[in-house]
């Protein structure tokens, strides 16, 4: 590296730059932050080499991730290293193979319903009894299952962002800086509301408070982590004992997400809807930045496949016209 300029300046200098472009780069800005640090802390001296980036990319999640998690901190570093390089020519910069072919997306578990019913009772167990704790994560499971919501985004939710009077959440700068608003069924606002009603009788109140707060410990009322969340997700999903039908280890709470989508088509396509004309309005509801990621869901499930089937047979059809 350059003995003049360190390389948290050359980041910084990136990310402005990216910056006034327009893109939003707050996650890319904590990972190389990171990758700055692991050099520092390395004291390295010269050009940055491939075996210090394949070392800083297997620490990823603490040293516990897997090959897709090292294939994608290479792939979100490689844009700066090409950048930096005008600056640093003797920068090394990784192939796309380094760990192997890209990893691609999987099939994800899509809930049965009854699957969803048996979770959202198991979730009444929760202790201690007569606690809130039941109530907040049969509201907060069900909330994701009927709108599609991802847990981080349902999970920071404030007081101000439910309004239940109109029937509508806003999202605020959730994945890629994105903001929205999201409709709700009158049934979701009814649940909502009962929720509310109880939370505001037992928590104490603060000013701009968490929709969905944690209700035991010395601080009720603070808003519940994600790791928490997980974390009794796990236990209930070990207490009903499902088979696994996706290729993820076990079924995840982000596939109550994929499960929302995936049924929202499938009743469409029942419906005689045009999917194409659909799938925009189902892209801005989940907040998608690329509509390329909803397409992808008439490829996750076999109900869907012969919807992509019948898709490509019409655009191989055309092709073989424009070449006659």
């Amino acid at each position: 590296m350059s003995t003049t300029i360190p390389l948290q300046q050359r980041v910084d200098d990136y990310l402005s730059e990216r910056r006034r472009l327009g893109f939003e780069l707050r996650p890319l800005h904590g990972l190389l932050t990171d990758f700055a640090t692991f050099v520092a802390e390395r004291h390295h001296d010269g050009p940055l080499s491939i075996e210090l980036m394949v070392e800083w990319a297997r620490k990823g999640k603490g040293g516990q991730g897997t090959r897709e998690t090292w294939y994608r901190r290479l792939a979100n570093l490689r844009p700066f290293l090409r950048y930096l390089r005008q600056f640093e020519p003797d920068t090394e910069i990784p192939e796309e193979t380094l760990f192997g072919p890209a990893p691609g997306r999987v099939a994800p578990h899509i809930y049965r319903e009854e699957e969803i019913v048996a979770l959202l009772a198991a979730t009444r167990t929760l202790g201690p009894p007569g606690c809130l704790r039941a109530a907040t994560y049969e509201t907060l499971f069900g909330l994701m299952a009927a709108t599609g919501l991802r847990v981080s985004e349902a999970i920071h939710l404030r007081e101000a962002d439910v309004d239940l009077k109109r029937g509508l959440l806003t999202v605020r700068e959730s994945k890629c800086g994105k903001s929205r608003q999201v409709p709700l069924h009158p049934s979701t606002v009814e649940a909502l509301t009962r929720f509310r009603q109880r939370r505001r009788r037992e928590i104490p109140t603060t000013p701009d408070p968490a929709f969905f707060t944690g209700a035991r410990g010395s601080l009720p009322g603070q808003p519940l982590g994600e790791r928490q969340v997980r974390r009794v997700f796990s236990q209930l999903r070990e207490q009903l004992h499902w088979a696994n039908r996706g290729a993820h280890a076990a079924p995840r709470l982000h596939d109550l997400r994929h499960t929302f989508a995936v049924r929202r088509l499938i009743a469409w396509q029942r419906e005689g809807c045009d999917l194409d004309r659909k799938m925009l309005a189902l892209s801005t509801y989940l907040g998608h930045a690329n509509i390329g990621c909803t397409y992808w869901y008439l490829s996750a499930v076999p109900e869907l496949m012969a919807v992509a089937g019948a898709k490509f047979e019409r655009f191989a059809a055309l092709e073989e016209c424009r070449d006659a």
